[in-house]
């Protein structure tokens, strides 16, 4: 599937879950988000690449498939949505504990330190499973 702009929904990218393809949805969200305080776009993009590349690294494998971004504006207060949806195998990032950040890296388990940065950075974080697919849908006040 090439990747292409969903022109009933101008704030929908919908493009192949794989790696390459990072740069074009930073290039998309950043568009969307223009005239957005930096700190927060900066924000946002980190937690996007690590969801992203989250779905490109295991929501297919070890196929590929297709993911839809989805970015809007949210007034009073005034936030960013940024909606991932993949029809990979379910996986709820949020039900896994939050790593103990206070143990040396050498006593970590491996794994769950870039959904926990992702929930740090943003404001929300919600996930659903609907129509088979997974859904997560990052929030940040701007």
């Amino acid at each position: 599937m090439d990747t292409q702009f969903n022109p009933s929904s101008p704030d929908t990218l919908e493009l192949e879950a794989r790696k390459e393809n990072l740069e074009q949805l930073l290039g998309f969200i950043e568009t969307r988000l223009e005239g957005c305080p930096m700190k927060a776009l900066m924000q946002i993009n980190v937690a996007a690449e690590e969801v992203f590349v989250n779905i490109a690294s295991y929501a297919y494998a070890p196929g590929t498939g297709s993911a839809r971004v989805s970015v809007r504006l949210q007034d009073d207060p005034r936030a960013a949505l940024i909606t991932f949806e993949d029809s990979g195998v379910e996986f709820d990032p949020l039900a896994k504990a939050d790593p103990n950040v206070s143990l040396p890296a050498s006593e970590r388990s491996i794994g769950g330190l870039g959904i926990f940065m992702t929930k740090k950075l943003m404001d929300e974080v919600k996930y659903l499973r609907r129509d088979g697919k997974n859904i997560l849908t990052l929030r940040k006040l701007l």
